[in-house]
């Protein structure tokens, strides 16, 4: 499920098919096999001219001429709106044939409007009906017959691109490329609107990047694409799709956008979200999105934005394609915005959606986007989570975590992860924990990755919000699995389930509890998990560590324990100077075990100050000092300080240990740190090495 909405491509075969009449059936059979046969047989037309574009067959190769557009024009009508059909002349090899006739230099105008609707019909929702005709060539013919003198050749030709750029596997135009840029720019001043539509729909496809959204901003496109919001439907919905291409996150394209010729461009699209057609205002709402997302100055007039939100909630009345798009726009539109979220709140969006949910069956898209919706709503505010947990909602979301598709599934884990970040919900009795600790669980063994991790962080929401009540998670038999996934190939099943056990070891204070956990993980794998080759992993295992240790002082001993495999994973991580992130939390585990006891702040010392025949390589310690992360300097001063406390003989030994490793005349280089958290923290270090240490020392 891609994170933000689309307008979508209407289907044009219909289009296609009205465009030229349908021919009565032909005495010779009709059966795909026959009309593959036919055409692949029909060959080149005699007399015809090379070059160019011909005038079409000689007398003698009218009769060939005629049977080749009756076949073109019988398989056309027989695959327009027919999936199976198309499959069917795709196994039997039709379209180079297909794509044979528009090559062809003599071919008729007739034959040519043919083939041109054949083609574009095959790529049209069908992957291997477009990789075919890419591969067969037509991209280039196409483009060619778009300079044909006959206006229904050109028509027929703009519209089969226009079906096949829509297919993701058609190729990127490189606007950055002159040529390219002047041939776009061509198709845009065309007077005829189905190339204009075509050249809207090439930009749509191809604008990936910043540079070329700059380019075509600096080329004037977006003027010229506005300019065109006057035309038909069609091309005003391909021309919005483009606009929002053009600006998606791009702060710069966005910002010349909304000042364009003083704004028209701007208050034009504003004024299109009340257009008749739903289509234009799903476009146009998508367009003011982007244009929020990447310019958030110029979009904060909060009528603008409350009026977004209740277009969107109407658009989810309408059938088909808009009202599926429409949930996905909003949660879009909503999501990580506090204030958006409590504006939908005031219009009523938990309640609409919920019984839009309830109205719809599971077996729909909409009900995906409408769990996702809901999702983005219940992710900050605690009041949308409450209204939500009405009896037949919170019962549709279990059986969705049920339901045969793995994307409804998915929906509703993610749905659940955000209502379970309220403590209040899972104690209230609006969910029955029992029930949907069980349900996760099974999907944790789902056959779909992505199920896994959208369960895995339900589970991670639960586990930190269940704290008095752990024991629910630590009997249901979660752990052992969790501890499986710690070990699988997909890095984001190893992060999301080691972050769950992070969780549950949050605030755990049962030392059975614990020994349970790390009998299930093993210090091994802990060790191995501290390594991992995602950084993102090591971090959150290093955080779950501290967690164990947190709590008691026997804690202490998992992390030193079986010859302190898991201090040197931590010791080595942080002599390969790893991601910030996994330095602050090593760092803070060694802090933790620094503060335990005298065995502790030995294998602490051992791990900062290891004895090594290489004197001349400074201490990871001193370059964590010198780092600009306010954190990692922090961590690193605290884990100093708890070395030195309490003053006595050995904190006096580990006191002069750092002296000699130049870390306490770093710390002397502190003392007006920019951080006031790591500047008192400097003074306390500094202080208790006087108190350790005679005056001459320091």
């Amino acid at each position: 499920m891609p994170a933000t909405a689309s307008g979508g491509a209407r289907s044009e075969e219909a289009a296609a098919a009205t465009s030229v009449s349908s021919s009565a059936a032909s005495c010779m059979g009709t059966r795909p096999e026959e009309l593959t046969a036919r055409l692949a047989g029909s060959g080149p037309a005699p007399g015809a001219v090379c070059g160019g574009f011909g005038a079409g067959a000689g007398a003698g190769g009218e009769a060939a001429e005629h049977e080749r557009v009756r076949a073109l024009r019988e398989i056309k009508n027989q695959i327009i709106g027919n999936r199976t059909k198309k499959l069917l002349y795709l196994r039997l090899g039709a379209v180079p044939a297909v794509v044979a006739a528009l090559a062809e230099p003599g071919a008729s105008p007739a034959a040519l409007v043919q083939a041109a609707a054949a083609a574009g019909s095959f790529a049209c929702g069908v992957e291997d009906g477009a990789r075919a005709v890419l591969a067969a060539g037509a991209v280039g013919h196409l483009t060619r017959l778009l300079a044909h003198p006959d206006e229904k050749v050109v028509d027929a030709s703009a519209r089969a691109l226009r079906m096949i750029y829509q297919s993701k596997l058609a190729p990127k135009f490189d606007v950055n490329s002159g040529k390219n840029m002047d041939f776009v720019l061509s198709l845009l001043n065309s007077e005829n609107e189905n190339v204009t539509e075509l050249a809207a729909t090439i930009i749509s496809h191809s604008c990936e990047n910043s540079a070329e959204q700059l380019s075509l901003c600096s080329a004037g496109v977006p003027q010229k694409l506005v300019s065109l919001f006057g035309g038909s439907m069609n091309l005003r919905d391909a021309c919005l799709d483009s606009v929002t291409a053009v600006i998606r996150n791009n702060s710069e394209v966005a910002k010349r956008f909304a000042s364009m010729d003083h704004g028209k461009g701007f208050r034009s699209v504003i004024g299109l979200i009340h257009d008749r057609s739903p289509r234009t205002r799903l476009l146009a709402c998508l367009c003011l999105i982007a244009l929020g997302h990447a310019s958030p100055c110029h979009f904060q007039d909060k009528q603008i934005k409350t009026k977004l939100i209740m277009v969107l909630l109407e658009l989810m009345e309408e059938p088909g394609h808009v009202g599926d798009e429409a949930p996905l726009a909003l949660t879009t539109l909503i999501k990580d915005s506090l204030e958006l979220q409590k504006q939908a709140l005031t219009t009523n969006a938990v309640e609409k959606l919920s019984s839009h949910l309830l109205a719809n069956s599971l077996e729909t898209k909409r009900a995906v986007t409408i769990l996702l919706a809901l999702s983005e709503l219940c992710s900050e505010l605690e009041e949308s989570r409450s209204q939500l947990m009405s009896a037949e909602v919170s019962t549709l979301i279990l059986e969705a975590l049920k339901h045969d598709w793995a994307d409804i599934r998915v929906a509703a884990c993610s749905c659940l992860k955000n209502i379970c970040r309220s403590p209040k919900v899972l104690s209230g009795g609006g969910l029955s924990c029992d029930t949907v600790i069980g349900s996760l669980i099974q999907l944790l063994y789902d056959s779909s990755a992505s199920v896994q991790v959208a369960a895995l962080g339900a589970i991670c929401n639960i586990a930190i919000n269940l704290t008095p009540r752990k024991s629910i998670l630590l009997h249901s038999g979660v752990v052992s699995q969790l501890v499986h996934l710690s070990k699988s190939m997909d890095p984001t099943l190893r992060l999301k389930s080691v972050w769950a056990l992070r969780n549950i070891m949050f605030n755990l204070q049962s030392p059975k509890d614990k020994d349970f956990i790390v009998k299930e993980l093993t210090l091994s794998t802990l060790s191995s998990l501290i390594c991992d080759s995602e950084h993102f992993v090591q971090e959150r295992t290093l955080a779950l560590v501290r967690n164990l240790i947190d709590g008691y002082v026997e804690s202490a001993n998992y992390v030193i324990g079986e010859d302190g495999i898991v201090v040197d994973a931590i010791a080595r991580q942080l002599n390969n100077a790893s991601a910030p992130g996994v330095c602050i939390q090593g760092m803070l585990v060694l802090a933790n075990l620094a503060a335990a006891n005298e065995m502790t702040k030995k294998v602490v010392m051992n791990a900062l100050l290891p004895h090594r025949t290489d004197s001349i390589k400074p201490s990871f310690v001193v370059k964590f000092l010198q780092s600009k992360d306010n954190q990692l300097r922090l961590a690193t001063l605290w884990c100093l300080l708890n070395l030195i406390y309490p003053k006595c003989e050995a904190s006096s030994g580990r006191v002069i240990g750092l002296q000699n490793a130049g870390v306490i005349q770093q710390v002397k280089t502190m003392i007006n740190d920019p951080c006031l958290d790591c500047k008192l923290r400097v003074r306390m270090v500094l202080e208790h090495c006087v108190d350790n240490a005679d005056d001459c020392f320091m």
